[in-house]
C-alpha cells in the first residue's frame, strides 16, 4: 500500500493552497534569511524536499549551483516550469529523499517547509539525517525548517481553513497522537463541486529532540533558532530552525 506523500492526487490538490503567490514572492527573503543565518560562503546547494522549486530557483537566480530533490512529479514539473521562466538552470532530481545520496558533494542542504518527518518509521529520518551528512562536504551546513513541537502546542485548533484564489475550500482537522510523537490530520478539499480527503501523519520534533537526531548523525554545533532571521526560539517563535555542520 502507497504512502501518502506517493499520493500525486494529493499534491495537485493541496497545491492550491500550498503554493500562494505570497508564499511564493516570499522565497526571495527566506533564501537570503537562510543565507545569512548559516554564514554561506560555498556554491553547492541541495534543496532537499524542493517540492515546486521555489527556493531552488531563487538559489540559482543569486548564482549558486543548485540541486532539487523531490520525490513528487507533479511538484518537480511546477518546478521545471518555474526554472524556466525564470530563465535558470537546476539540477532537478526526481527520487525519495531516504535513497538519495552524493557523497562530498554540497556546501549546504536546506530541508525547508516541514519537509522532514513524512515517516512512520523514525528510523527513516535518521536516514534521511545520514545521507545528508554524507552528502555534505567537511564543513558544509544543514538548515532544517519546522514547526516544532512546543510551537505546535502552543497554537493547535482542531479544525482550520483556507480559502485558494479560485474559490476552492480547504478544511484541516488535526489530532495529537502517539504520545505527542506525531500529528494525524484529516485535509478535506473542496474543489468545482468535487470533495477530495486525505490522511496523513507527521512526526514532530521538540528543540532537543531535532538536537539530539543531528548529533546522533554526526553533525556538530547545532544551533536552534525561532526564524530564519536568527530569533530566540521561544515564545515568540514563528518555526522550528536547526543549523548545524558537518
Amino acid at each position: 500500500m502507497s504512502e501518502w506523500y506517493e499520493d500525486e492526487s494529493f499534491w495537485k490538490a493541496v497545491y492550491p493552497f500550498l503554493m500562494t503567490e505570497e508564499r511564493m514572492e516570499g522565497a526571495a527573503d527566506e533564501v537570503d534569511s537562510a543565507l545569512s543565518l548559516v554564514g554561506f560562503e560555498g556554491r553547492d546547494v541541495l534543496d532537499l524536499c524542493c517540492g515546486v522549486g521555489r527556493h531552488s530557483v531563487e538559489l540559482a537566480e543569486q548564482g549558486f549551483s543548485v540541486t532539487g530533490v523531490d520525490r513528487s512529479p507533479f511538484l518537480l514539473g511546477k518546478a521545471r516550469s518555474l526554472a524556466e521562466d525564470q530563465g535558470v538552470e537546476v539540477e532537478w532530481i526526481e527520487a525519495d529523499v531516504r535513497d538519495f545520496i552524493r557523497p562530498g558533494s554540497f556546501d549546504l542542504v536546506l530541508n525547508m517547509f516541514t519537509s522532514f518527518g513524512y515517516f512512520e518509521d523514525p528510523g527513516d529520518d535518521r536516514k534521511v539525517l545520514g545521507n545528508v551528512f554524507e552528502s555534505l562536504r567537511d564543513g558544509g551546513k544543514l538548515l532544517i525548517d519546522l514547526a516544532g513541537k512546543e510551537l505546535v502546542a502552543a497554537v493547535l485548533q482542531p479544525t482550520t481553513s483556507d480559502k485558494s484564489p479560485d474559490g476552492g475550500l480547504l478544511v484541516r482537522r488535526h489530532e495529537i497522537v502517539d504520545s505527542w510523537s506525531r500529528i494525524k490530520n484529516d485535509w478535506i478539499v473542496v474543489q468545482d463541486g468535487r470533495t477530495e480527503s486525505f490522511s496523513f501523519c507527521l512526526r514532530m520534533y521538540s528543540a532537543r529532540e531535532l538536537e539530539d537526531a543531528l548529533s546522533a548523525a554526526g553533525f556538530r554545533h547545532a544551533r536552534i533558532f525561532g526564524d530564519l532571521r536568527g530569533g530566540e526560539y521561544g515564545p515568540g517563535a514563528e518555526r522550528l530552525i536547526a543549523v548545524a555542520v558537518k
